[in-house]
């Protein structure tokens, strides 16, 4: 019986052992792109401006 209970006991201790490390995990740098305008104008405007020439012209004809 004291086989059985040693046995457990440095079973448990055994799997203690591994379960962690000294050594600081290897952590890869995240990689941002930044995306820059190309012209100076902004791009976002031209699509509403596209919106209300055509209702414009739908209320000229």
């Amino acid at each position: 019986m004291k086989n059985v209970i040693l046995g457990t006991l440095f079973a448990l201790l055994a799997t203690s052992a591994f379960a962690g490390t000294l050594v600081d995990p290897i952590v890869e740098p995240e990689i941002i792109v930044e995306q820059t305008a190309s012209a100076s104008f902004d791009h976002g405007i031209i699509v509403p401006l596209y919106f209300l020439f055509f209702i414009g012209l739908g209320f000229l004809l």
